[in-house]
């Protein structure tokens, strides 16, 4: 973080200058940037896009290795085809980079913490932690020592019921040496995490509670004194966020289709709004009384990504805001006047 004046003060998305990548997309809820231009995004029919810098795109679907005993073996020259079984149920939600390139997926449909190579190969990590299902995995984080971040949104079945009850049964995994475990807990809808520059605090979002909590990161992995960060209340549901270089927290604002600052102050600066004032109230009025419904959901999002999940910093210079979401079929990109906060892969 810089001690001059804060970029984003007076600054707001010009819409005119938003432009697109991808097609046909569905779903795509989180997006990996890198150097050389390739975005690998998160996609509803169970795999990944990969969307190269020139716009031409792939989409890999998974392939799950064969149980022991249920196949011809390795040793026994089987063929790709032979040793793998096509993945039922995936839907990839949270990404992150392995330190060998693979791509590590919080996946929301098979409820799993999973590793897939570039062309598809792949093995679940976790479905369980403690002797217990895991839950709706959501998103995954790995920090500079090669640990893996795992948030967990609910264990409530159907998920759906978090929306009202607010149950705080969510919680934080670390996977590392020792395996995975719960290094916190007791977030309400917890969504997407991310250090800061210097891996000081986890920053946590509580998707319906409204707020960012941050707890400090010790060097065991253990997670200590937890704090709100930025209004105790946040004006709509935070779903994704990341850093800049001058320590903004950039926040995704789904349903009502915001892109929101908070600046390292703790003003909140609201840099796009897609909303539409009318569903939003209504919106607002039932999340209050804990009535909303699936249908009130389906009518509030703005035009421009759908039910605005989540960004990401890429481009030569950072400096390319690249927007997910969940009912969109592109990716809307824009310019910042600041570059985004580095992610370990990008080193």
């Amino acid at each position: 973080m810089v001690s001059s004046a804060n970029p984003l003060k007076d600054w707001q998305v010009d819409r005119r200058s938003i432009r697109t990548i991808g097609h046909d997309l569905q779903r795509p809820e989180c997006i990996l940037a890198e150097r050389d231009g390739t975005l690998w995004v998160a996609d509803a029919r169970g795999g990944v896009m990969r969307i190269n810098a020139d716009g031409s795109q792939q989409l890999i679907l998974p392939v799950v290795e064969r149980e022991p005993g249920t196949g011809p073996t390795p040793e026994s020259g089987a063929s790709f085809e032979e040793r793998y079984v096509q993945a039922q149920g995936s839907l990839p939600n949270g990404l992150a980079f392995a330190e060998n390139g693979d791509l590590i997926i919080a996946n929301w449909g098979t409820d799993a913490v999973e590793i897939m190579t570039r062309d598809g190969r792949l093995r679940t990590l976790y479905r369980e932690i403690d002797g217990q299902p895991l839950g709706k995995a959501n998103f995954v984080l790995r920090d500079s020592k090669n640990r893996i971040w795992l948030s967990v949104n609910t264990r409530e079945h159907p998920w759906t019921n978090q929306l009202n009850t607010r149950t705080a049964d969510g919680y934080i995994a670390l996977i590392d040496e020792r395996g995975i475990r719960i290094v916190a807990e007791g977030f309400c809808g917890t969504n997407e995490i991310r250090f800061d520059a210097r891996e000081e605090w986890l920053y946590v979002v509580e998707s319906t509670a409204w707020r960012i909590s941050r707890l400090r990161l010790q060097p065991d992995g253990s997670l200590t004194d937890r704090e709100i960060y930025g209004p105790a209340r946040l004006p709509g549901f935070p779903d994704g966020f990341a850093f800049d270089a001058y320590g903004n927290l950039w926040v995704t604002l789904i349903f009502t289709d915001q892109l929101i600052a908070i600046t390292p102050e703790g003003e909140v600066l609201t840099l796009l709004d897609d909303s539409n004032p009318e569903t939003q109230a209504r919106l607002f009025a039932h999340y209050e009384s804990h009535t909303l419904t699936p249908e009130i959901l389906a009518a509030t999002h703005g035009t421009i990504a759908p039910w605005l999940a989540s960004l990401t910093f890429g481009g030569p210079d950072l400096r390319t805001v690249y927007l997910g979401s969940l009912r969109g079929t592109t990716i809307p990109y824009f310019r910042s006047p600041v570059p985004g906060q580095p992610m370990i892969h990008w080193h």
